[in-house]
Order: C-alpha cells, then sequence, then structure tokens
C-alpha cells in the first residue's frame, strides 16, 4: 500500500488554466480517507500554494506537507511550521545574478518569503499571473538582500537549448550547486544536493515511511528526482520527451484530464 503520494503542480496536478481538475481532487480526497498523504511538491515557495491547499481540503492541517523551493524546505501546513530549509549563500546567489546580466533572461531570486524578479518581461508576467506574487527589481546587483536567507536563483528563456548554453558557460561557477530545469522556461540553481528527490527522502525519515511506499508524479526535469527515489516513479502524459524513458509508468491522461485521478484510481483505489 502506497502511504505518500509526492505531486509536482505547475502541468502535473494544475490543468493549464491553473485550477485542479474535478476528478483529481475526488480521487485525492479518496486517498486522503484511506490515510495517504497527499503532499504537493513545488519549485514555488510555500506561500504560493495556499490556494491549491485550500482546494485540496489540505489547508493548515496537521500532519499535512507541502515540499517546496525544489526540495529546499519542507513545511507542515498547519501555521505554516518549517521543518527543513537549505538555500545558497548571498555571495553565490549575486554572483549568479550578476552573470545572468549578460543574457537574454528574466533572473528571479527566492527569498523565503518573496520573489524579485529582473528583466521582468510581460510574456513571464502572463505565465506567472495567479501563481505566485513576484517584485520587480531593477538594479544591478541584489546587495539589498544581504542578511536575508536565500533559497535559489533561476533564469528563464523559453528556448531550452539556450538555457542548456548558459549552463555550460557557468560550469565554473555551478559546480557546487544542483542544477535543474523546469516548466520547460526555467534553468534553477539550488544547494548542492537540494532536489525534490532529497526533500521526498527528508519526509519520508520524518514520518518514518519506507521509500517504497511513496508515488511520485511530475512532468519535467526537477521532478525527475523524486520520480527516481520513489516507490513508483510517475510521468504524466506531458512529461518533457527527454525524460519519459526515466519513469517507472506514463500516464495516458496530460494535466488538463486527470493525470493524478488516473494514478490514485489505478494504484491507491485499484478502480482501474
Amino acid at each position: 500500500m502506497y502511504k505518500i503520494i509526492a505531486c509536482d503542480l505547475d502541468e502535473t496536478l494544475l490543468s493549464d488554466d491553473r485550477t485542479i481538475s474535478k476528478d483529481n481532487v475526488e480521487a485525492i480526497e479518496k486517498a486522503k480517507e484511506l490515510g495517504v498523504k497527499f503532499v504537493p511538491a513545488t519549485g514555488r515557495g510555500f506561500n504560493t500554494v495556499g490556494g491549491t491547499l485550500k482546494d485540496l481540503g489540505l489547508y493548515d492541517l496537521e500532519n499535512e506537507y507541502v515540499i517546496s523551493y525544489n526540495g529546499g524546505a519542507i513545511t507542515e501546513n498547519k501555521g505554516s511550521k518549517l521543518l527543513h530549509f537549505e538555500g545558497i549563500s548571498f555571495e553565490k546567489a549575486s554572483e549568479l545574478y550578476k552573470r545572468g546580466l549578460d543574457y537574454d533572461v528574466c533572473i528571479h531570486v527566492y527569498t523565503k518569503d518573496m520573489v524579485y524578479a529582473y528583466k521582468y518581461v510581460q510574456e513571464e508576467k502572463d505565465y506567472l499571473a495567479g501563481r505566485m506574487e513576484v517584485t520587480e527589481i531593477f538594479d544591478d546587483n541584489i546587495d539589498f538582500l544581504k542578511g536575508q536567507e536565500i533559497v535559489k536563483v533561476l533564469y528563464m528563456n523559453t528556448d531550452y537549448q539556450y538555457l542548456k548554453g548558459i549552463e555550460n558557460d557557468l560550469k565554473e561557477i555551478i559546480g557546487d550547486l544542483d542544477v535543474s530545469y523546469s516548466s520547460n522556461r526555467y534553468i534553477e540553481f539550488n544547494h548542492q544536493g537540494v532536489n525534490k528527490g532529497q526533500g521526498l527522502k527528508h519526509l519520508v525519515e520524518l514520518l518514518h515511511v519506507d521509500m517504497k511506499e511513496t508515488i511520485a508524479i511530475g512532468d519535467n526535469f526537477n521532478d525527475l528526482s523524486m520520480i527516481k527515489v520513489a516507490g513508483l516513479g510517475v510521468g504524466v502524459q506531458n512529461t518533457v520527451e527527454e525524460m519519459k524513458k526515466e519513469c517507472d509508468i506514463i500516464t495516458k491522461a496530460t494535466n488538463n484530464q486527470g493525470a493524478i485521478a488516473e494514478v490514485i484510481n489505478q494504484y491507491i483505489l485499484g478502480t482501474n
């Protein structure tokens, strides 16, 4: 019996219109009734997922959890209690920010409570509308963040090959970071060893659950670490083609067609 479902949000649980399908909500509720924990696992911060938690009946509940910042934080929903946090140094964030100025990218800097964006182009504003609040900045440095805990830095460009080229350019400064890709638009820089897979491992240890009793569901490369460590690693139908072979199964449904309900019905409820 699976005890934990760790599930990506954007392009996985959430439809393209940023809602959760009725089929998904009902299936998740049935899994919860059987004692299965449904754990959102997102690259975004905990403070951006309140609406999703409310839709799922998980808001402000004890013994329910969120893996956020790509595994950089684990939070208990009740009282937003932070149980685990691991970010990057200000010096590293500042270096990434300054190097990012040389590229055709929107730069995001995440603190525990806020996301700051440089070159905040309209395309990115449209994509993030309804997902999270962002503060636009215009300086060529982030000295105003000295003394604050910084979670991660990311660059946005919808050309994946362009982002891969940046990763190659920055080899000398990102060797001590965990680099991942998400949403077909981001290259993300976390602290070394920080990823969703490690986040799931931390949660499993916290709850004294066997990793074999977990399901991980996602659609992009920042989900791959948890998909590979989970007892059952699932890619939704719209998963990035290059990583489908790394998944144990691929759903028939996309994120717009109730992919999470498909997984729960088959592997938790046994109704498929």
